[in-house]
């Protein structure tokens, strides 16, 4: 029988492809109207990359993204703190891809209506409820825009990749509440603007409580000579100020946020010009969720933000949703369509990602910056005299190890969905 996703996100699509890589029927169901490239930038890491690679998905990968060379962490004062070899130039067999989310989106939905059907792909379809039946799960879905019944859908399993402000999730623990705001604010935008450093380095400075992260997405220049470079301006905000709760994606005004960064001229980097030359910036609190002690209920499961919603650090947020849907698909091919397969990818997937939840709390890979602010907040000479070789390296080496990409380990696993494989 069919599985039923509810959700047309970068989750929910991989899981379609990949369930149709073996021989599993699937329909994808998602609430708005129309599937559009909006949002900024991400970073797809390896371990993601190389699941996408085997969907066939590459090429598009690399016509599209940029292939990351490496991640520098620096001070506030544009020092350089530490920084490592990315994707290919680390010794890993798959690239890291810089892209704009909306096209990683449009390449997954792209490639679901060609080989699902556009049948399959089904928009204007927002998840109202579900029961269970004999042998399968029942759904009833709304147009959300009018209210109006959009069709009941029976089918094997329901998987709810719907998000942080997932409709499942929400019924399956009706008294959790909002998300989790923790006094940070995110101001995000894409900038035309000269290439910076390698020409394809993802940078952070600051530290803990004043931070700005930016990277090219875009391969090749326009016609001036400009790149597209995504870029986030983060701040911690006294407790003092009143956050609009409602709004999670709303217009950003450059005098809230640009004085904290008007000296952040770097030889290397024009901060304060790249967030004035953003002709729209968008304002996001950094949320997330407490790990949840259950994914599976009877026939239904949660999949990436709607089961493990993170703070994007690390960059590993898509990433995970794209490990999620790989390890469900294996299961499914080994168990078929039954609860015992969302048994298996709950008991490899809740752990692993409950702990990178925890791990990003404590600002991941990024603590380093803090460590430097904290004990050298007036600059240094050497980073070392602040923070030992032997740190920097502990510190990378274990988010890796949590998050799943360690070089070598990854480089000699086997693929999660076997070569080949299809359902029996």
């Amino acid at each position: 029988m069919t599985v039923l996703i509810a959700g047309g996100g970068i989750g929910g699509l991989t899981l379609a492809l990949s369930l149709h890589q073996v021989g599993i029927p699937a329909r994808v169901f998602e609430s708005v109207p129309e599937l559009r490239p909006l949002g900024v930038g991400i970073n797809v890491l390896p371990h993601a990359v190389r699941e996408l690679t085997e969907l066939d998905l590459a090429d598009r990968l690399d016509a599209e993204g940029v292939r990351t060379r490496e991640l520098a962490y620096f001070s506030k004062r544009g020092q350089p703190i530490w920084s490592e070899p990315r994707g290919i130039e680390a010794g890993y067999k798959w690239p890291q891809f810089s892209i704009h989310r909306g096209m990683l989106q449009q390449i997954l939905l792209e490639t679901a209506i060609e080989r699902l059907g556009r049948d399959n792909v089904l928009t204007s379809h927002h998840l109202s409820a579900w029961a269970e039946t004999g042998d399968g799960i029942r759904a009833d879905f709304i147009d959300k825009a009018t209210g109006r019944p959009a069709g009941t859908f029976e089918g094997a399993l329901l998987i709810a990749a719907d998000g942080i402000h997932s409709t499942v999730r929400d019924k399956l623990y009706p008294d959790e509440g909002p998300p989790i705001w923790n006094g940070r604010i995110l101001w995000r935008g894409i900038t035309l603007a000269g290439a910076f450093l390698t020409g394809r380095t993802m940078i952070m400075a600051g530290h803990e409580t004043l931070k700005f992260v930016c990277y090219p997405i875009s391969r090749a220049p326009d016609a001036n000579g400009k790149y597209r470079i995504n870029w986030i301006a983060e701040r911690h905000m006294p407790p003092t100020y009143q956050w609009r709760r409602e709004d999670y994606n709303r217009t950003a005004k450059l005098e809230e946020f640009l004085p904290w960064f008007e000296n952040w001229t770097f030889d290397w980097l024009d901060v304060p010009g790249l967030i004035r030359n953003c002709p729209h910036a968008y304002e996001y609190p950094l949320v997330d969720r407490d790990p949840i002690p259950q994914w599976s209920f009877g026939r239904v499961t949660l999949l990436g933000d709607a089961a493990h919603p993170m703070y994007p650090i690390g960059s590993n947020g898509a990433s995970q949703a794209i490990l999620d849907a790989r390890v469900l698909s294996r299961e499914i091919l080994a168990h078929g369509t039954t609860q015992a397969a969302l048994a298996a990818y709950e008991a490899e997937r809740r752990p692993a990602t409950s702990e990178l939840v925890m791990l990003n709390r404590r600002n991941g890979p990024e603590q380093v910056m803090q460590i430097v602010e904290e004990r050298a907040p007036d600059g240094f000479a050497v980073v070392t005299d602040v923070l030992s070789q032997q740190e920097l390296e502990e510190v990378a080496a274990n988010y890796k190890r949590v998050a799943g990409f360690q070089v070598d380990a990854l480089n000699a696993k086997p693929p999660i969905v076997p070569r080949g494989g299809a359902a029996r």
